[in-house]
């Protein structure tokens, strides 16, 4: 209660202080015509309203303001809302276009097909079931509209710390282009325009187009002497594709998006937009730079292996080496590579170091690797993402009444995406992720809006049906083949819902909202991964398992023997057969609004949500049954004012809130393989201020200000996430990741007049951010500092707007920091990417 009151206080002080502004759901550019704030209408309630009007904490942009602050992806709004963390790409995905999204301490940083997002992501009303392609580039849109806490009524399943819902342009009744290109830092070159054509009375279309090629920020260098040393080829083991891009660079773009809708409308009860969309994406990974190395499980294995230490400690591993991987000289298993379900057969790798045949040296593993600039690496293993998707969708809309309408969204997507990694930064290959994904999604909603007794009664009922199928195949190779996962997984969803939702005005002042949500959901899978070098198998060898003396073939005995479950299928670790789950759940929602002034609106609100359950898919040891989880589930207690004063020059919107977060989907080692198991429960409490102050004609400033304390209440089998000499770990009173504790923006805005010679505009935008986990396990050297984000730009429009030129910076101080990676205790080393630097561009845009 301590927080709520200081948090009242803040809001109270900002009501009373017109200094700071900040509605991001105000536009930047084109105020009202009195000089004041313009009005942005949004959907979150299904039906179209003024922000100002809606009783939920929203940061709403639109296409003006989202140019001027060069943001051209979802990622990129992450600085100018509050509460809110979104960055491209999560660890080992290897694309910037798979998204970690954040509100008030509630997501996902994950991308495997079983983790859904905790953030759901609509485009135009379709939801966006994967994490992958989920950062969309925003070529013709309209408005972003930033939903935050539980939206588990209106919008469902997954979206349990908020929505993010992207609306496009739709065809205009007459001709228009709208248009621009841009260069910029890194080779940057980018352009895109939308075109709308009438056909006929009633029937119009549009076209839009975009593209944006990138060299990227981190450069591959040779190491020093590597010829000097034997290796392997990267096509001697299993990968999802063999392909180095980037022109030896990491963290580029290119990418090309074509959208084409048609819309009726003629003006009577019936209207409906058909609509398309394509992108691809043939690019580099992202950008990946190892940050330490340390002797754990395969490096220190690996180290003393081709040392020809079989039984010596060395680097600190915590036994001999053959206690592991391994055995005497005379056996040599350390290091043979394959044999079993491998590409090819390598040789093995003991005591190669010392066998007086300098031909046949290989470089251990350490920090020799480590380089002086965190934009360079010594990796020279796969490097590449390659992605399409796209859909189709018909939004139908039929007035049955003056006062009832029914609207029907029909979608269908598909994505395909190949990535590959080499995340060990060394020419070695000893940490190379790859992965291939296949999904499909068909959607139907249906809703039912309208009014009664004087639109004092508001109403939306609605039902929703959901269908995805899919894969992702995992292969990573670790130590030089020692360990090489083979990982196909199949998936499949039936989901289907029902909700509704009432608002009912008693007067003019007071107003109530209830609603609720029925969803029944259908889970299936299916996982086949293995390891294609039979590990388990040669270590049986190894320490003497006679019915494993002979592995070709590996005899049902010596299958029996190490606990691998399926008769005939020796390497498969998971049960055969698909594994089913079923969820139901109610996610209801009860606010009060309270309008003192036609001007100010207070009001409170409980809702929850749910993110569904699943199964572990990266298993790395045999287990007699498919691991599975159980869904997250939230419940949130908000109360805020919106306000706009002083004749709409000044617009005040805040918001307190307290969630109690249960049933934390977290990663436990099961041996050595990583299970998900719900692990925790949070409380997480803070409040929000954004405020947009037009003091004059011509001058805006926006601004926000966010709080989020976050932390774990309670964690099951805490021995079992023990924070370790690099870690803090996952413990009551541990932090959540992505998550600040404080956020602040703040944007001033100023058009100068230059009377019929046009206008400059000039833009300043800086965020201030506090330190973060990077991961859930609280890795010290993955932690973000606190960060100060500095962007600009100068616009010059011409005096009937058809064009103009604009010049700006983006992270003009270079501040650099970690916006993802992973602690690889198995592997050896942590590993991060870094944030883009200093980089500047030039845009000209027309409009005819």
């Amino acid at each position: 209660m301590r927080q709520v009151a200081v948090s009242l206080a803040v809001m109270a002080v900002a009501l009373a202080n017109p200094a700071y502004a900040a509605d991001q759901g105000a536009p930047q550019a084109d105020q009202a015509s009195n000089g004041g704030i313009a009005e942005i209408v949004v959907t979150a309630q299904k039906r179209v309203e003024n922000v100002q009007d809606v009783p939920i904490s929203i940061s709403a942009f639109t296409s003006t303001a989202l140019q001027e602050r060069a943001v051209t992806s979802v990622a990129s709004l992450s600085n100018i809302s509050p509460n809110v963390t979104l960055d491209a790409g999560t660890p080992f995905s290897g694309s910037s276009q798979v998204l970690s999204a954040y509100i008030r301490g509630i997501g996902a940083n994950d991308f495997a097909f079983n983790i859904d997002p905790g953030v759901g992501i609509y485009l135009d009303g379709v939801y966006l079931a994967r994490s992958v392609g989920a950062n969309q580039d925003l070529p013709d849109v309209e408005r972003v509209e930033v939903l935050k806490g539980p939206q588990g009524t209106l919008f469902g399943r997954n979206t349990i710390g908020g929505a993010i819902s992207i609306v496009t342009h739709d065809p205009g009744d007459k001709f228009r282009f709208v248009g621009s290109a841009m260069t910029g830092s890194f080779g940057l070159f980018s352009a895109k325009g939308t075109v709308d054509v009438p056909l006929t009375d009633g029937l119009s279309s549009s076209f839009s187009f975009s593209t944006i090629r990138r060299n990227g920020y981190m450069h591959r260098i040779a190491y020093p002497g590597a010829l000097n040393y034997a290796s392997d080829p990267i096509t001697s083991m299993k990968a999802a594709g063999y392909y180095n891009a980037g022109q030896g660079t990491e963290g580029g773009d290119n990418t090309y998006n074509l959208r084409g809708k048609i819309r009726f409308n003629n003006g009577g009860s019936f209207r409906a937009t058909l609509s398309g969309d394509y992108s691809k994406t043939d690019t580099s990974q992202i950008a990946n730079k190892v940050i330490t190395t340390f002797p754990a499980v395969f490096a220190g294995t690996y180290n003393c292996a081709i040392a020809g230490n079989p039984t010596t400690t060395v680097g600190g591993v915590t036994g001999p080496c053959d206690s592991f991987i391994g055995g005497p000289p005379s056996v040599a298993y350390v290091g043979r590579r394959g044999g079993l379900n491998s590409v090819v057969d390598l040789p093995p790798l003991f005591g190669v170091n010392a066998d007086n045949n300098p031909n046949n040296n290989r470089l251990p593993y350490d920090n020799r690797f480590i380089t002086n600039s965190i934009d360079t690496t010594y990796a020279n293993g796969n490097n590449f993402s390659k992605l399409r998707q796209g859909g189709a969708s018909l939004n139908a809309d039929y007035d049955l009444t003056d006062n009832v309408s029914i609207k029907s969204i029909t979608a269908y997507r598909e994505l395909h995406w190949a990535a590959g990694m080499d995340l060990d930064g060394s020419p070695l290959n000893f940490l190379h992720t790859s992965f291939t994904m296949n999904q499909k999604q068909f959607s139907q909603e249906l809703q039912l809006t309208g009014h009664a007794l004087d639109k004092k009664l508001n109403y939306v009922l609605g039902a929703y049906y959901f269908k995805e199928s899919g894969n992702l195949h995992d292969y990573v190779t670790f130590a030089e083949g020692l360990l090489q996962v083979d990982g196909p997984n199949n998936l499949a969803t039936k989901n289907y819902a029902f909700y509704g939702q009432v608002d009912y005005k008693f007067s003019d002042q007071f107003g109530i909202t209830i609603g609720g949500r029925y969803t029944h959901e259908d889970k299936t899978f299916e996982g086949f991964q293995s390891d294609a070098n039979g590990l388990n198998y040669k270590l049986a060898q190894v320490f003497g398992d006679p019915n494993c003396a002979s592995l070709t073939p590996i005899s049902e005995q010596c299958r029996i023997d190490n606990n691998f479950p399926n008769p005939g299928q020796p390497l498969r670790y998971y049960i055969a057969g698909e594994q089913k789950k079923v969820f139901n759940n109610f996610s209801p929602k009860v606010g009060i609004q309270y309008h003192p002034t036609d001007d100010v609106m207070i009001y409170a609100s409980f809702s929850k949500g749910y993110k569904t359950g699943g199964w572990t898919t990266r298993l790395s040891n045999p287990l007699p049954y498919a691991p599975g989880f159980g869904p997250e589930k939230a419940t949130t207690y908000e109360g805020g004012v919106k306000s706009e004063l002083l004749d709409r020059h000044l617009q005040i919107n805040a918001a307190v809130f307290l969630t109690e977060y249960k049933g934390i989907q977290l990663n436990f080692q099961q041996g050595v393989s990583p299970t998900i198991q719900n692990a925790g429960d949070a409380r997480i409490k803070g409040f929000e201020v954004e405020v947009t102050a037009a003091p004059a004609t011509g001058f805006t400033v926006t601004g926000s200000v966010g709080f989020t304390d976050a932390k774990y209440t309670s964690v099951l089998a805490p021995a079992q996430v023990a924070p370790s000499g690099l870690q803090e770990g996952v413990l009551v009173g541990s932090a959540l990741p992505k998550t600040p504790k404080w956020k602040f923006n703040i944007s001033p805005r100023y058009e100068l007049s230059l009377g019929k010679h046009g206008k400059l505009i000039f833009l300043g935008d800086l965020t201030r951010t506090s330190s973060m986990r990077n991961d859930t396990e609280g890795t010290f050297l993955l932690d973000r500092p606190s960060t100060t984000v500095i962007n600009a730009s100068v616009t010059y429009r011409e005096p009937d707007s058809r064009w103009d030129l604009a010049v700006g910076g983006t992270n003009l101080t270079n501040e650099r920091y970690l916006t993802t990676g992973q602690a690889q205790l198995a592997g050896g080393q942590i590993y991060g990417t870094y944030s883009r630097p200093a980089e500047w561009y030039a845009r000209i845009g027309v409009k005819f």
